[in-house]
């Protein structure tokens, strides 16, 4: 399998590291904990989003385009690294939010990731809560065609097969970095909102005939759905791949539980989870994504759902400035 084929830019700091847990780990008495630091690729504050943009925004400059377009919630990562995406290439850059939550304050609306927005200089447009969000970036396309601009629409967090070879590429990067160090490991955990960074995973470990199960803590679907959403872009991405086939039903494992009241809602548990991550090793999570997936695999080891001797790794797929704009409903005295 050559990712070489498909047009790349290098907009990422990678490898990213990938970190045992110590103190974490003995906390919580169970497995070995390590964690794939991928709030360190250093795009815009980083994340998960920029390795699919190193092809996403390839896809585009290949396509002539001036504007990109992406969709988000409106405290969106994803968007954020979109945004400075567009700057290091030259690009405008179109937001198309959602009002995802209900009476959202002051903070949520101005800060964290929306402030970083407007530093890129991004124009942001806002939407009720369930347009047709793909009807929504079409006008936003046409209205930039009349101008004489070429337009390039990116899908919710970057999910399509494009995007997702960005975390193809991820799974070859843990197998190559845990090979170097001797290191067995034995789940990979991560939030899973989109699908794209649980699709491209698995795609990549299945490519490279790995058995290491992947479980995705969903963020906001129902395991049924969010299982579906994601092996559908699975098959998709490894037919892309060549390699159509590779992708079997049972191989999607969503877990639905720490959803809590919906996407973006903060849980007690999740609150908990980051203030205990912060205060044990010095790392921030973000309440929407990763927060409630860490606070789902404190809560599996304490089911004893992994054995006491196993490695697990976390993968971190940042969302750090998402903390600013959900400090007013963090309980962190």
């Amino acid at each position: 399998m050559l990712l070489s084929q498909f047009p790349r830019i290098h907009l990422a700091h990678l490898p990213t590291p990938l970190e045992f847990l110590p103190r974490l780990s003995k906390h919580l008495g169970g497995p070995n904990i390590y964690v794939k630091r991928d709030d360190c690729t250093g795009l815009g504050t980083g994340g998960n989003k920029t390795r699919k943009l190193e092809f996403l925004i390839a896809d585009a400059i290949e396509k002539k385009a001036t504007s990109i377009i992406t969709p988000g919630a409106i405290q969106s990562n994803h968007a954020r690294q979109t945004a400075a995406a567009a700057c290091k290439i030259g690009m405008k850059c179109e937001l198309v939010f959602e009002k995802r939550t209900d009476n959202p304050t002051e903070l949520y609306l101005n800060s964290g990731n929306v402030f970083l927005d407007y530093l890129f200089g991004a124009k942001i447009r806002v939407v009720d809560k369930g347009s047709d969000m793909e009807a929504e970036m079409q006008k936003v396309a046409e209205e930039l065609r009349n101008k004489g601009e070429v337009p390039y629409i990116i899908p919710v967090g970057g999910s399509n097969p494009v995007g997702e070879l960005g975390y193809v590429d991820c799974a070859l990067e843990i197998i190559k970095q845990t090979n170097e160090r001797d290191l067995v490991i034995h789940h990979i955990i991560h939030a899973t909102g989109s699908g794209g960074t649980q699709s491209g995973l698995i795609c990549g470990l299945k490519a490279m005939k790995s058995e290491i199960p992947l479980l995705g803590i969903s963020v906001s679907a129902l395991k049924s759905d969010q299982e579906e959403k994601v092996f559908n872009l699975a098959c998709n991405t490894s037919e892309y791949l060549g390699l159509s086939g590779i992708i079997k039903r049972e191989h999607i494992v969503a877990n639905s539980d720490y959803v809590g009241k919906g996407y973006g809602m903060p849980t007690k548990e999740m609150n908990d989870a980051l203030i205990m991550l912060a205060r044990l090793e010095g790392m921030l999570f973000d309440p929407v994504y990763t927060g409630k997936a860490l606070a789902g695999m404190i809560s599996l080891i304490s089911d004893n759902y992994f054995n006491n001797d196993e490695n697990i790794l976390f993968i971190h797929t940042g969302g750090t400035a998402g903390l600013f704009a959900y400090q007013d409903q963090l309980n962190i005295g």
